[in-house]
């Protein structure tokens, strides 16, 4: 695959994972309104007290180490277990907000498909 684009994917999937980890500590986006079952599982989730904030550091971790081309393959796992939860998430409860998932998702097997050499001792 071209290197440069892949270096573009690389930088896109670990800018949208920085600033979506960082938004949910610091809320400078909108989170659009929720209602009915997805509403009650982020609750659920929120009110544990520790999950929203591992899924954000855990975002954040993978983000900063596609940023700055370290332990590249390690993130890349971080993010497919993201991306397989936020798609899961949003085909069950919230169908309409798939988009920036399926983005994340596409970005990540991409990018997983360029690094297969890395992920090749795991299957």
């Amino acid at each position: 695959m071209n290197t440069k684009l892949i270096i573009t994917l690389r930088l896109l999937l670990g800018l949208i994972l920085l600033v979506m980890g960082s938004n949910k500590f610091f809320h400078f986006l909108p989170m659009p309104p929720m209602e009915g079952l997805p509403a009650d599982f982020m609750g659920a989730l929120f009110a544990t007290g520790y999950m929203f904030p591992l899924i954000a550091i855990t975002e954040i971790v993978a983000g900063v180490l596609l940023l700055i081309n370290k332990w590249t393959g390690l993130a890349l796992i971080f993010a497919s277990i993201m991306c397989v939860n936020i798609i899961l998430f949003h085909l069950a409860l919230n169908p309409e907000g798939i988009a920036l998932g399926a983005v994340v998702t596409i970005l990540t097997i991409i990018l997983i498909y360029a690094n297969w050499k890395k992920f090749k001792s795991l299957f």
